[in-house]
């Protein structure tokens, strides 16, 4: 038995996704490992299988925000003191999950974020290189994101978390917007738990094409923007309440 689950939301990852389980296995060999198959078409559900995985399959594709709570809500529902999560394209070294779990273990947080953008600990400044136009989007969201968690934040849509047992409940709920993570933080910060955006190296896409580019880029952006525009009013509402 272990106290400790890893946790992958993949859609059509099957070339990324046995580099990602061996290196989990190789850095956390106690930590149980569940693939959240939202509506794969390709053989993703098989070879996190054939790797000893556990397998949530959502049958269809239903989204980012919905994979993220069932990954939670499943860790939840099976009594896991703490829980992590990588995504399936390898751009999360699991040495870096490690090492935000060790924290959260040791009792320094209740939710540790790996980021890109913060330095410190040996990861040096502007390591991560961004281009113009993400640069921008980058800087507009860290600007947003200061006055909605009342503290600056770096890497607000990081997918590399560490969480414990305090946390699950919050983030097993269903998110309401396409921007999970950023509604994620909102949700630890206006529950009081302790947040630690921690510095880590990740590496570029393993394979594939990203999902989010061109149109779907920008919708991202807009996306991000509503939602912390009605974080916003809702933390007004409730303060008028």
């Amino acid at each position: 038995m272990t106290d400790t689950v890893v946790f992958i939301p993949a859609w059509n990852e099957e070339e990324n996704l046995p580099a990602v389980l061996d290196e989990l296995r190789g850095h956390l060999p106690q930590a149980d490992v569940l693939v959240v198959d939202d509506g794969s078409t390709d053989r993703t559900a098989e070879v996190a299988r054939e790797r000893r995985a556990e397998v949530l399959s959502l049958g269809t594709n239903q989204g980012l925000q919905i994979g993220i709570a069932a990954g939670y809500r499943w860790a939840l529902d099976h009594g896991y003191s703490f829980c992590g999560r990588v995504d399936a394209d390898g751009q999360h070294p699991a040495e870096e999950l490690a090492r935000l779990l060790e924290r959260v273990r040791a009792g320094e947080c209740d939710v540790a974020v790996g980021s890109r953008f913060v330095s410190g600990d040996g990861y040096a400044p502007y390591r991560y290189r961004p281009s113009a136009a993400r640069r921008l989007g980058t800087g507009v969201l860290r600007r947003s994101m200061a006055v909605v968690l009342r503290r600056p934040f770096g890497d607000a849509t990081s997918g590399l978390y560490a969480v414990n047992a305090k946390a699950l409940p919050l983030l097993a709920e269903p998110f309401t917007s396409r921007a999970p993570e950023v509604e994620a933080l909102i949700r630890i910060v206006d529950a009081g738990l302790r947040l630690e955006e921690v510095p880590v190296d990740m590496a570029p896409r393993a394979g594939g094409e990203s999902k989010l580019r061109g149109g779907k880029a920008v919708r991202l952006v807009l996306t991000v923007a509503a939602t912390l525009g009605l974080a916003l009013l809702a933390r007004r509402r409730r303060g008028r309440g």
